[in-house]
């Protein structure tokens, strides 16, 4: 099996959501192909930092610029051994791309691990791959995946959820929760 992993991101996707999980992963030794349909490689997108601060929702701050390192127009999905959707605002306009939703049909039909976190639910309710599936998201996002036939997991911001090949969870704060289902799914032991 592939040892490589694509990562879909956006400006103003997550910092944190999109960050940890390639640098973890790199850390596994995985490749991760970090891509944005109309960017190529070494261009940047611009993350957004998410808190929670007491407020109704969440936080904005501006995070960091995050380099790309692969070409969105040369992604193969039989190349990939797994799929990361990271949250923040990124998938509310990813999802009107024609490619980026054909993507994440293609690993969802070939049964591969998806990985989504807060926000991303957007693009799999979009992609409508959440029929029969618990998914947890931001709760936010919670009517769009009811709306798509999911099963919304109301879980604790620091939990994940996996449904089949699919990992989810509300948040960052779940990101240990959450890359281990996720590292699971793909076939990977992690031993001490």
């Amino acid at each position: 099996m592939s040892k490589k992993i694509l990562l879909l991101a956006g400006d103003y996707a997550e910092d944190y959501e999109t960050m940890v999980p390639f640098q973890f992963l790199l850390g596994l030794g995985y490749e991760v192909h970090a891509v944005c349909p109309g960017k190529k490689a070494g261009e940047t997108v611009a993350t957004a930092v998410h808190d929670f601060e007491g407020e109704q929702t969440y936080s904005e701050k501006r995070g960091h610029n995050f380099s790309l390192n692969h070409d969105f127009e040369a992604v193969n999905s039989a190349d990939y051994a797994g799929l990361v959707i990271p949250g923040g605002r990124a998938p509310e306009y990813l999802r009107l791309n024609p490619r980026v939703i054909e993507i994440v049909r293609e690993f969802d039909a070939a049964a591969k691990p998806i990985a989504a976190v807060c926000h991303g639910a957007q693009l799999l309710a979009a992609a409508d791959v959440l029929r029969g599936r618990r998914c947890s998201a931001y709760p936010a996002c919670a009517p769009d995946v009811r709306a798509a036939g999911g099963d919304y997991a109301d879980i604790a911001v620091t939990d994940a959820v996996t449904s089949g090949h699919l990992v989810t969870a509300p948040a960052w704060p779940a990101h240990p929760a959450w890359l281990r289902q996720f590292v699971e799914l793909l076939g990977a032991r992690i031993t001490l």
